[in-house]
């Protein structure tokens, strides 16, 4: 056990716990309301904003999981550096619009917006389930992020026994999202970006101190780490396949349920708008996070006998932890760590109460209980994000780690298919709903079809183009044919003159 670095992290996760219970009355509201409850009241500022926005995007999971792609695959794992780059425009021109026709109608999710711009509940059942799907196994990687964690500081991590951490940690952020809603997490991501900051400057300056410089680190990186895999003859290599992985990441990110519910609660369109150009200054944090993978390369990390144990159980997720444990007294690891740990439990907060708000809004009330009072459906959003958060801590508990991962990649697949009907539904009524169905389901079953034939272990899809291999995103891809299936179907019912032109929403509606 390393006691100084568990203390740390136990009063920092302390404080934390308090500051959930306490968020409750933080800028107090009626949380009998899901606008108050899974909103925050849609009452948050543009600091607010973007410290909830940067806890919720850049995640315990990003925080293990992007240096550790460096370490294992390299300059491949730098993709996730320009996607965040590139979906700010994106979200500047797209969500500022959708934040201001949800606010007009009451919106709390995309499949909210889908039900007033084009009046089909098939269509809004789609995108709901979507959502949830796409979620929980994001929620379930989070705990792989905290996991690493109580694993480094040297709890054991198997049995009952070992796993009576991570309940606990999970029993404690149920109780304080129940009570408190959005408000907890928004108060906690505070502390959580503070404690990412600090321990990411102090890392960039120390470590490469420490390894003589980035000169050496770099010199210490394998040339095929360095570079992506070059064109060949028949083969576009590792260009097509970075390129299409970073837009569609983008495309992808803020169609998530908990992006959304994080951009909703914005007290206007201008903190959207405010807030993607502010954003970027998480995407700088990144690339130094990546280039943490290159510096346990050089610190030879993997080859140290005092990590054998921990590489064996946790692969290269372990690279950061053992970085840290390598080159920094034991307080400062505490302090690492609870960034880490805190970094779980914010996305994960936010990710119940968005997957709670799709079943209890597009779901329950829709098909199950359309009369249901708004005291009743918060209850049932308060219980289902209970639900949801045991169902990713039992699937991690009694699954391995691997199925949350291929689940997860298959999330990103899954998620980018409902763009269609969000992004061009803000800007136009062209598509009819039946042929945004279509396409849906085409590109689920397509998308999952790629996904099923690399063996869930790679979303890079080989696509044969007139005899060239071209490596791509399977999500990508499937969103290719989700497109031509929509445009298509829609032409052939304006056609036909069976063209379902319902919208509840008017040109007004998108201005902020």
């Amino acid at each position: 056990m390393n006691w100084p670095a568990t203390i740390v992290f136990l009063v920092l996760f302390g404080l934390v716990t308090i500051m959930g219970f306490l968020a409750a009355n933080w800028r107090r509201g009626n949380l009998a309301h899901l606008d108050e409850w899974g909103l925050g009241g849609r009452r948050f500022g543009t600091l607010i904003t973007w410290f909830l926005l940067g806890g919720d995007l850049y995640t315990a999971y990003t925080f293990v999981a992007v240096p550790a792609l460096m370490f294992g695959a390299g300059a491949t794992g730098f993709f996730a550096v320009p996607y965040t780059i590139l979906i700010y425009p994106f979200a500047f021109v797209v969500f500022a619009r959708l934040w201001a026709v949800a606010h007009r109608h009451g919106s709390v999710t995309l499949a909210d917006f889908a039900k007033v711009r084009y009046g089909n509940r098939w269509l809004v059942l789609a995108i709901a389930l979507t959502g949830i799907l796409a979620t929980m196994p994001y929620i379930a990687l989070q705990l792989v992020g905290i996991q690493v964690v109580i694993g480094a500081l040297g709890f054991e991590t198997k049995g009952f026994i070992g796993e009576l951490p991570l309940i606990i940690a999970f029993i404690i952020l149920a109780a304080y999202t129940y009570s408190s809603g959005l408000r907890a997490p928004a108060m906690i991501a505070v502390v959580k970006d503070v404690l990412i900051y600090l321990t990411i400057i102090v890392a960039v300056i120390v470590i490469p101190t420490k390894l003589g410089g980035f000169g050496a680190i770099f010199d210490a990186v394998p040339d095929k780490n360095l570079l992506l895999a070059p064109a060949q003859p028949g083969n576009t290599g590792g260009i097509s396949a970075y390129l299409t992985l970073a837009i569609g990441s983008a495309l992808a990110l803020f169609l998530y349920p908990h992006s959304v519910t994080a951009l909703l609660s914005s007290s206007s369109s201008n903190t959207v708008r405010r807030n993607m150009a502010l954003l970027p200054a998480y995407s700088l944090v990144l690339g130094f996070l990546a280039l943490l993978g290159f510096m346990a390369i050089k610190a030879g990390v993997a080859a140290n006998p005092r990590f054998t144990e921990y590489f064996a159980q946790y692969g290269n997720n372990f690279s950061v932890p053992a970085l840290f444990l390598q080159y920094f007294p034991d307080w400062f690891v505490g302090v690492a760590f609870a960034a880490i740990g805190i970094g779980a439990l914010v996305p994960a907060a936010i990710m119940s109460i968005a997957a709670s708000n799709l079943f209890t809004r597009n779901i329950y009330r829709e098909f199950i209980r359309p009369n249901c009072t708004p005291h009743q459906e918060t209850n049932v959003a308060k219980i289902v994000s209970l639900v949801v958060k045991f169902g990713a801590l039992l699937f991690i508990l009694l699954l391995p780690s691997t199925f949350a991962i291929q689940l997860q990649l298959l999330g990103g697949v899954w998620i980018i298919q409902i763009l269609p009907a969000v992004v061009f539904g803000a800007f136009t009524r062209f598509f009819d709903p039946r042929a945004l169905l279509a396409g849906w389901a085409v590109g689920m079953i397509s998308g999952t079809w790629m996904a099923a034939s690399l063996g869930f272990k790679t979303s890079t899809f080989p696509l044969q183009v007139f005899g060239t291999v071209v490596p791509g995103y399977a999500a990508v891809y499937a969103l290719l044919l989700n497109l031509l299936v929509a445009v298509v179907v829609t032409l052939a019912l304006r056609a036909a003159g069976r063209f379902d032109a319902t919208d509840r929403t008017a040109a007004l509606d998108y201005e902020g």
